[in-house]
């Protein structure tokens, strides 16, 4: 009987004490409050983000100048299609204005203004160019007072226009600038549905109503589409209007969605936006939202049936804090932020994807991503808890030690060794940047009551009425 017992036990203790191991980095970590910064430090910590700003400004300056982005371990330009659309300066621009780096604002705004020209016939994505150039644009044109860049953003927004003229009223994924033709009929939530903020914007600075007209009614087919509890799929099929993908989630292809749903109410007073953001989230609390072992998650589930089918959130996912903040929840906000925290700290910096019941990272890589950050910027705001610029420092002092290289700041390939990957996306500038040091710097940088940030970080604020030329 020993004879069976044993190695039975034997199994039973080699297998608690992997487990053991395994949780030690959090176990370690899990009690451990990082000492708070003080309002003296966060001033110096605030100033170490301007001056590494300022070297990946500099790098992208003289290895990419003109060109989208900077590769910065190659230290070779990358542009997005045939010709540049200068991703990263216009991208760059608001944060460079809010960080007082008036010599780097001045000249990325003049280069914008002599060489930005959407008169091209090339087709590009209608998401990432409303969110990067058209919400840069708009941003950069309330902080500056420089109408030329306005008249981009007007430029911008009539190219984009005809990807809205579908069966449906969704938007097309890709338009040609020049000729206005559209493709692209699979799509998903956060390509639909995260245009009012930017669109809307527009039509309240020219007077030209079409533009919040057709981002709302792309906004409302999208939620009329969603489930009875108010959620939506990964995929949509734009002229059908069909879901080609039931699986819900708050991460990649739908985040932005929901974060849209409230700032439409939050920056237009649009009370049907916040309708529609009530029952959505009500549904995602109660579908997505779990309580694991490891903490408190949101997960993937089929939107119709509510069936659980991933234990999976992200980098992305990491947004939702701050989006729960906002929107005035904060228990579930901080214990998520909580969350998020575990999960950078499993391997000394977040992983793109994680499976959080295991722990156990899915997607390696690191893209410079700034969601934990901006949840740390929100909670701080609302809480005035130390605690949220201590995690910033700590996310902040990761950030530069694995990512910083000579000409710039490279995402990771893998998070487990620290690998570096010759990219160096625009939202570094726009978002990363941005939300670390206005979590360090005085609340007086920008007055957070007054605006609403589009999901590339760009500080929007509502005109009183359209300005004179």
């Amino acid at each position: 009987m020993s004879q069976i017992v044993f190695p039975t036990f034997r199994n039973a203790l080699k297998g608690l004490c992997v487990a053991v191991l395994a949780l030690l980095p959090m176990l370690s970590q899990a009690g451990n409050s990082p000492k708070p910064v003080t309002d003296d430090e966060a001033a110096v910590l605030a100033q170490r983000v301007k001056e590494e700003a300022r070297h990946a400004w500099q790098g992208y300056k003289r290895y990419a100048w003109g060109h989208d982005a900077l590769k910065p371990l190659s230290k070779q330009p990358r542009d997005w299609y045939a010709k540049s659309l200068l991703m990263s300066p216009v991208d760059a621009l608001d944060t460079l204005i809010l960080m007082g780096l008036k010599d780097e604002a001045d000249e990325a705004r003049e280069l914008i203004a002599s060489q930005l020209s959407f008169d091209q016939d090339m087709e590009v994505q209608n998401f990432e160019i409303t969110i990067r150039l058209l919400g840069g644009l708009l941003s950069a044109y309330q902080l500056s007072g420089d109408a030329r860049l306005l008249g981009k953003a007007q430029d911008l927004g009539k190219r984009l226009l005809p990807v809205f003229e579908s069966p449906t009223g969704l938007p097309y994924t890709h338009v040609n600038l020049r000729s206005g033709k559209v493709s692209g009929t699979l799509s998903n939530p956060a390509e639909t549905g995260s245009l009012i903020l930017e669109f809307g914007l527009l039509s309240k600075l020219t007077g030209e109503p079409i533009f919040y007209q057709k981002a709302k009614r792309a906004l409302v087919e999208t939620y009329r589409r969603a489930s009875a509890h108010g959620l939506v799929g990964s995929a949509i099929n734009i002229e059908t209007g069909r879901w080609e993908n039931t699986e819900a989630h708050i991460g990649g292809g739908i985040d932005s969605y929901y974060e849209y749903l409230y700032k439409c109410w939050r920056l237009f007073g649009d009370v049907e936006c916040k309708s529609m953001w009530d029952h959505s989230i009500e549904g995602v609390n109660k579908i997505l939202a779990e309580e694991a072992k490891t903490g408190f998650w949101y997960g993937h589930a089929d939107m119709d049936t509510g069936r659980r089918v991933k234990s999976q959130y992200g980098a992305l996912d990491a947004f939702m804090p701050a989006l729960l903040a906002l929107g005035g929840d904060l228990p579930r906000a901080r214990r998520l932020q909580e969350s998020g925290l575990r999960m950078w700290r499993l391997h000394g910096i977040e992983p793109e994807a994680l499976d959080y019941r295991r722990m156990k990272v899915l997607s390696p890589e690191y893209a410079l991503r700034p969601e934990i950050v901006e949840s740390a910027y929100y909670l701080h705001h609302y809480t005035g808890d130390p605690r949220y610029r201590a995690m910033g420092r700590e996310f902040f002092e990761a950030f530069v030690r694995y990512c910083r290289s000579e000409a710039g700041y490279a995402a990771l390939k893998d998070v487990r060794t620290k690998t570096q990957e010759d990219s160096m996306e625009s939202f570094v500038f726009a978002e990363t940047f941005k939300y670390f040091y206005l979590l360090f710097a005085p609340k007086a940088t920008l007055d957070f009551e007054a605006v609403t940030f589009n999901t590339e970080a760009h500080p929007l604020r509502l005109p009183a009425s359209a300005p004179s030329h």
